[in-house]
């Protein structure tokens, strides 16, 4: 019983009692859970949540019809959305296994049912369920602890964590990243993990104020001190004052207020314009900016000695396009927010989408991306997302070749680059090229033969 306990629950919807018997025996690691009808097939839903469904669309009442099965398909989606529903139909009946893809079923196979190759869709449909399961958990966790940063990638779980790290504590941090990496979203992420998140958040962005604006705005100033100046007004950084100050895009701060503001970093104290007194301030700072600082600083338009002030920790942050399989988590999280904000009631997108936004570029990166998708729930006519929705062209992908999920097809082509790349190195040299590998020549002789390579 405790092995049984282990195996993964497959739930198969069939009125035959041959199938039945059959499906039940005859795949290996998994528990099968058989369900005669609709209204079995929900119960085992609701008590069993199956990763992958294997479902005949001929069901009674009428099993010479596929609408029983339709209908139970649109039932179990709606309780069990990221379930893998494989519709099982006659040879016959194409015509209705593409419908049901066309619902939200993962895949069709048609009968005579072959154990085999049946067996290998519902593997290949719970490794992705598995992968889809694991993103929406980091995902949870992630937006929980890091208020809204979405990502599962390395690279963004290796930022991730180092803001956990350098959160609580009270040192400067600098954040470098594109535009639209998101680099609010971190410092709003440090300051909500630090003790300092009961206080203020005060945010700026040097290249968004007039040069002539910018002092007052980050010092304050004192009533007369400049025309206009009719009272007496603190500064952004006065108004962090237990909190935080984040200084977004610090490579436009005009030359004259670097002095000022390596100052301020130095003593924690300002004073306001026209004013002759000093102002302490508690206030921990952050600062961001999408250019390079060294090339600034080589150029002399930005200050040696505030750098090393603002980068006692600098954390990079990665652009989309280094983000592996962020891109489409992104997209599927944008979707649903927009559909909800839209009243629409879209389905996901197309596979021709998918691939599209795991090939483009992302020049404008994760802003660029939610920009698309907005746009692609309001135009979209179908169900599903496509490319002309998103503006976005297959064409643009780095390989011409759809995105494949395929474990198998990806195990080969990893071999086979490792096959190339060791052969070369060895500069052809079966017994190096085995060394490399760590296999017996005979064992690479075969794998050189499998794949053709000479």
């Amino acid at each position: 019983m405790a092995k049984k306990s282990k195996l993964k629950t497959l739930l198969a919807v069939e009125d035959d009692p041959g199938l039945q018997s059959q499906l039940r025996w005859c795949f290996e690691g998994y528990e099968v859970v058989i369900a005669g009808d609709r209204a079995a097939a929900l119960a085992a839903v609701n008590k069993y949540h199956p990763a992958v469904i294997t479902l005949d669309l001929g069901l009674p009442p009428d099993p010479t019809n596929a609408s029983e099965g339709l209908a139970t398909l649109g039932e179990i989606l709606s309780i069990h959305p990221h379930a893998k529903v494989i519709v099982v139909t006659g040879n016959d009946d194409r015509e209705n296994a593409v419908k049901a893809v066309s619902l939200g079923a993962y895949d069709f196979y048609q009968k005579p049912v072959d154990p085999e190759i049946l067996g290998m869709i519902i593997d290949r449909a719970h490794a992705l369920y598995d992968l889809e399961e694991e993103y929406r958990q980091l995902l949870q966790a992630r937006t929980t602890q890091l208020e809204g940063i979405i990502g599962a990638s390395p690279q963004m779980q290796k930022a991730c964590r180092m803001v956990e790290k350098v959160a609580p504590s009270d040192v400067t941090t600098l954040l470098l990243g594109e535009s639209g990496t998101g680099k609010e979203l971190f410092a709003r992420a440090l300051h909500n993990l630090s003790s300092r998140k009961s206080g203020p958040f005060i945010a700026i962005n040097c290249a968004a104020i007039p040069e002539a604006l910018l002092e007052s705005e980050l010092f304050g100033h004192e009533k007369g001190a400049f025309t206009g100046a009719s009272k007496q007004t603190r500064g952004k950084i006065e108004y962090a004052d237990g909190g935080t100050f984040f200084l977004d895009e610090v490579g436009d701060l005009p030359q004259p207020l670097q002095a000022k503001m390596l100052r301020f970093l130095q003593e924690r104290v300002i004073e306001r314009v026209g004013g002759r007194s000093e102002i302490s301030v508690d206030v921990r700072v952050i600062c961001a900016t999408h250019q390079d600082l060294q090339d600034l600083i080589k150029a002399g338009k930005f200050r040696e000695d505030l750098y090393y002030r603002i980068s006692e920790v600098t954390l990079k942050i990665p652009p989309l396009r280094e983000r592996e399989g962020d891109n489409l988590m992104l997209a599927r999280v944008f979707i649903d927010r927009f559909s909800r904000e839209h009243g629409q009631s879209l389905k996901g997108f197309s596979p021709e989408a998918m691939q599209a936004i795991e090939c483009h570029h992302w020049p404008g990166n994760v802003r660029e991306l939610e920009n698309k998708i907005k746009r692609a729930v309001i135009m979209a006519d179908g169900d599903y997302v496509t490319p002309e929705d998103l503006e976005l062209n297959i064409v643009d992908r780095k390989e011409n070749e759809p995105l494949c999920l395929d474990l198998r097809h990806v195990r080969e082509e990893a071999e086979r680059k490792a096959l190339q790349r060791a052969l070369t190195v060895a500069n052809n040299n079966v017994t190096q090229a085995a060394e490399l590998l760590c296999v017996s020549r005979p064992t690479l002789y075969d794998l050189l033969n499998k794949y053709g390579l000479k």
